[in-house]
């Protein structure tokens, strides 16, 4: 049988800051080489001998990136549930679990975090077949990553005795919380216990029917949910009222530290969550000095160090055991030992200055980005880039007008009743209260600058009516 991988995308990206914001979390911001997290989970799963197309699971809000990288990478899947605000990790697996036995009851699930990285891919493939033969037996798997050292910052589980209808696969004996450094090391010396890599594989109908014996509550939120879905094509999406009614749970505490068939596929490979800067300075490409250099970088006697630098060139002389990150509005320096701390940061940030967790000054959207150049009192300046044969909505604006300035490409403009084509280094003036659309009609991006003038200047004021990204 093949199993359907859900991708679970829903995180909220804080972990990297700055680099990784709300807008656009860890799982979907390019690493160095250039290819997101979430790419290389699809990609890892994208052999259809072995696996079915994915379903993804993500934040609405995310809908059209996660849709752009699909495309870009060349990655099918079968369709997204696009969650209005997070449930965690069990709400969204059930939901994937029902949408799924709709058109199969027998359908597998292999549910998988969208940013982990895996340095063995074969392990990975070798350890999958080995839980599809558990799970088609009836049991709930997870994997259970070989330690290396003394983790504190993973959950583990001690594994007990051989499943007697599935060889190379191990009962669970208990889940363990992150424990301190005293107890990982004992774990780590006994042999018996592995890191919880949160990757879990089962049929629908028997996660679903621990689910109701467990949290009979959760199943019930979920089928009322799905009931409520409305659909746009393949993907399903939920009004927030109706998705805030299903309790909150992760897979592992809600189902598999209770249930009797929970079971775990050892797997020794390289493997992390990325949960921090040490982790993916840890798990990239070095130089013969220790470094990651991404970026516009020069490093000179610097060592052991995870140096971005990003629309400028960021120098760095004779350091050692730093994370330096220079983005468009924000520099964080801090010691590597520490990268786990940036946490500490977002949550200060959240209430000082809560834009800078938000969004980057460039802003993806479906048909592009914007970029944000100037801003004072009463105005904005944006560069803005349409892909080719992209069209922003058909909308006005109550409080601001808005000029355009085409500096590359060719842009069609509607104002009012009237469109025209602009060619570069010609502009179109927009009232208040003024219907508009920009369309980019040819082969290659368009760019424009835009300032906006007004009393009021927020993203919100805009009234949509017409919209080929479903967004009126």
């Amino acid at each position: 049988m093949k199993p359907v991988p859900v991708i679970l995308a829903g995180g909220s990206g804080t972990r990297l800051w700055p680099l990784s914001r709300k807008a656009l979390p860890k799982q979907f911001m390019p690493l160095p080489g250039g290819e997101s997290l979430f790419t290389t989970t699809v990609g890892r799963v994208a052999d259809r001998e072995r696996f079915a197309p994915s379903l993804v699971v993500c934040n609405e809000a995310h809908r059209f990136l996660a849709a752009r990288q699909l495309e870009e990478a060349g990655q099918e899947a079968q369709g997204l549930l696009l969650e209005p605000v997070g449930r965690n990790t069990a709400p969204a697996a059930a939901l994937a679990a029902l949408h799924l036995s709709r058109s199969d009851p027998g359908a597998m699930l292999l549910v998988l975090p969208s940013d982990h990285y895996i340095g063995d891919l074969p392990a990975f493939l070798t350890a999958v077949s080995l839980g599809v033969e558990a799970a088609s037996a009836g049991n709930l798997v997870t994997f259970g990553i070989k330690p290396t050292h003394p983790e504190t910052g993973f959950g583990y589980i001690k594994s007990g005795g051989s499943l007697e209808n599935a060889p190379g696969v191990l009962r669970i004996e208990r889940f363990v919380e992150k424990p301190p450094r005293e107890k990982a090391e004992t774990y780590l010396t006994s042999g018996e216990y592995s890191w919880n890599s949160g990757m879990f594989l089962f049929r629908a109908q028997n996660f679903l029917a621990e689910l109701d014996r467990h949290h009979p509550a959760m199943l019930s939120a979920c089928q009322a949910a799905l009931g409520k879905a409305r659909a746009d094509g393949n993907h399903l999406a939920w009004e927030s009222d109706d998705f805030m009614a299903i309790p909150e749970g992760a897979i592992d505490t809600i189902v598999m530290e209770k249930t009797d068939r929970a079971a775990v596929v050892p797997l020794s490979c390289e493997w992390s969550d990325l949960g921090s800067w040490q982790a993916l300075w840890e798990n990239s490409d070095r130089d013969a000095a220790g470094n990651v250099l991404a970026g516009e970088v020069l490093a000179i006697d610097s060592e052991n160090s995870y140096i971005h630098g990003e629309g400028r060139l960021t120098v760095a002389l004779g350091v050692k055991d730093l994370v330096i990150v220079d983005s468009e509005d924000a520099l964080l320096i801090l010691p590597m030992a520490r990268a786990q701390e940036t946490r500490d940061i977002v949550a200060r940030l959240k209430t000082e200055r809560p834009q800078l967790i938000e969004f980057h000054r460039t802003v993806h959207r479906p048909w592009g980005s914007y970029t944000g150049i100037d801003r004072g009192e009463g105005f904005q300046v944006k560069r803005i880039e349409v892909s080719p044969g992209a069209k922003l909505s058909t909308q006005l604006h109550h409080r601001r007008a808005e000029h355009w300035v085409v500096v590359r490409g060719t842009a069609e403009v509607l104002v009012g009743e009237d469109t025209r084509r602009l060619e570069e280094n010609e502009s179109v003036y927009i009232p208040v209260e003024t219907r508009h659309r920009l369309v980019n009609p040819g082969t290659e991006p368009l760019v424009v600058i835009e300032v906006q003038y007004g009393d009021y200047l927020g993203e919100d004021d805009i009234v949509r009516f017409e919209d080929v990204y479903g967004r009126v």
